[in-house]
């Protein structure tokens, strides 16, 4: 049986670790008028003796967090000392994730998409598909199979990222050999994934969207918890049988403390050529309900178009191409509200 003191010992540490929660809520975001425990941005969290260990997963533009942590947990009595790991990408701002339950959803699509819709609107944007098991993103983006160079840096050596329509884009697609199987697992896995978060001279950008496996697996579970993450745009399709798929993925965001920002709604419903009426081919009302479900605003809805398949074949977005298209349309809606939810002033 434990003994009394062990008990107290116990609630001793309970009590300290709520301590410093609480003094760390006190600390607010300025840019998105939120606490850095809510956002995410404090995790592997821990209490040992007198002394505070944790990663504070930042933007470039937030390293001053860093001295308000050490001037907040200093007014704690009991600390002696708090160490704090800074996580961040060099050069890069905001960091987000675009992640789907399951294959199949277009969550390249929209991965690709949007970093042009972004572009466009001013931003230097960053393009990481991280994607081991399929990564489709070179093709989409008109850069089939090109050799990947290295730099040299006082850091060491990174990765030189290509660039694409104005967007820097990095893909663990243009190091695998055509047509073979990416077969990765285990430590090899995790090693590539996180040289592609951590060896990349992305120079300075304000967006770096980092397009996820689909799923729920080691490989996502690596980028979450070594990359700077501020969010995830969940991409979804409207049945409401897909909802389930996209549930465990927000579980997993917020077991690790990523907020999820939104829906992407994909495929959507198709416009009629001859009356122009919107027909909801796969159902209708899944990404609403999601929205609904777990307190996250639907970003948009993205109807189904040839044109946006026939754009990812040759390399050439639709966004980029025709961005008063409906799909255009709803890219750039989507980009603005990221926009004004990242307070850049572009």
């Amino acid at each position: 049986m434990p003994s009394d003191d062990s008990h107290e010992e116990q609630d001793s540490h309970s009590d300290r670790q709520q301590e410093v929660i609480h003094c760390l809520k006190q600390i607010i975001e300025p840019m998105l008028k939120n606490n850095i425990v809510s956002l995410g941005m404090v995790r592997n969290l821990r209490v040992v003796d007198n002394y505070v260990y944790l990663r504070l997963y930042v933007g470039r533009h937030q390293y001053q967090l860093e001295e308000q942590i050490q001037s907040a947990l200093s007014t704690l009595s009991w600390c002696k000392k708090s160490y704090i790991a800074v996580c961040t990408i060099p050069g890069v701002r905001t960091t987000l994730a675009i992640s789907s339950g399951k294959g199949g959803v277009g969550k390249s699509t929209v991965s690709v998409n949007l970093a042009v819709a972004l572009s466009l609107q001013g931003a230097k944007v960053g393009l990481l598909d991280a994607d081991v098991y399929g990564p489709n993103v070179p093709q989409m983006m008109g850069l089939g199979k090109t050799d990947v160079n290295m730099l040299d840096t006082p850091d060491g050596q990174r990765f030189l990222p290509l660039e694409a329509h104005g967007i820097k884009v990095m893909s663990v697609g243009l190091l695998a050999e055509p047509d073979h199987p990416l077969a990765w697992r285990g430590p090899v896995l995790h090693k590539i994934v996180t040289q592609f978060i951590h060896e990349v001279a992305w120079g300075d950008l304000d967006y770096l969207l980092i397009d996820l496996p689909p799923g729920t697996g080691d490989a996502q579970i690596t980028i979450i918890q070594e990359s700077p993450i501020c969010g995830v745009i969940l991409v979804a399709t409207p049945q409401q049988v897909a909802i389930s798929d996209v549930r465990r993925s927000v579980y997993m965001f917020r077991q690790v403390g990523v907020p999820v920002l939104g829906i992407i709604e994909n495929m959507s419903y198709l416009i009629c050529d001859r009356c122009g009426e919107p027909t909801p081919i796969f159902g209708s009302g899944g990404g609403q309900k999601l929205a609904t479900e777990i307190h996250a605003p639907l970003l948009g809805q993205v109807p189904i178009n040839p044109q946006i398949c026939a754009g990812g074949d040759s390399g050439q977005p639709l966004t980029l191409t025709d961005p008063t298209s409906t799909v255009g349309q709803v890219f750039m809606q989507i980009a603005a509200s990221l926009d004004a939810t990242f307070g850049l002033a572009l």
